[in-house]
């Protein structure tokens, strides 16, 4: 087999062929009024006693400075019914102010995407700086289950189980 040099682009393509179920995370503005979202595939549980889950965000991203500085943040994991839910939050920001406000509900002391499969409430218990990401290491500290089927991404697409 032979040698092929690992770029950017051929690390997401290889990760591509990975089918994850589709979160958004959210977490409160600077001023700590209106909500802010991503949408994310760097998510994982960590650990049952104590409950821990972790996410990955990108320095890049507007929602970095804000659960740094916030210490909180909700996940959301969408049911195949949310799939515009899920573009609202890959979009531009200024794309995205010209769409329908996705349905927040209140959890514990975050926002969360309101009849989604999973919300759950997490405080910022450790970073890790990897990279061009932080992981955000969180104690999960309210849950809320829904009902519904999985939205999945694979291949760089929105998907849902046959």
């Amino acid at each position: 087999m032979p040698n092929t040099e690992v770029t950017s682009e051929l690390f997401r393509t290889a990760w591509s062929n990975f089918a994850t179920g589709v979160t958004v995370i959210t977490t409160l503005e600077a001023e700590g009024t209106d909500v802010h979202g991503m949408t994310a595939n760097g998510v994982a549980s960590i650990s049952l006693e104590p409950p821990l889950a972790m996410v990955t965000v990108g320095h890049d991203r507007n929602t970095f400075p804000l659960i740094m500085k916030n210490q909180r943040f909700g996940i959301s994991v969408l049911t195949q019914e949310q799939r515009g839910v899920a573009r609202h939050f890959s979009v531009p920001e200024e794309i995205r102010k010209t769409l329908p406000t996705p349905p927040y509900e209140a959890l514990g002391e975050s926002m969360v995407i309101g009849a989604s499969l999973t919300m759950m409430d997490c405080r910022v218990v450790r970073t890790v700086q990897a990279g061009d990401h932080t992981i955000f290491l969180a104690e999960v500290e309210h849950i809320k289950i829904g009902y519904g089927h999985p939205l999945i991404f694979y291949q760089s697409l929105f998907a849902e189980l046959a």
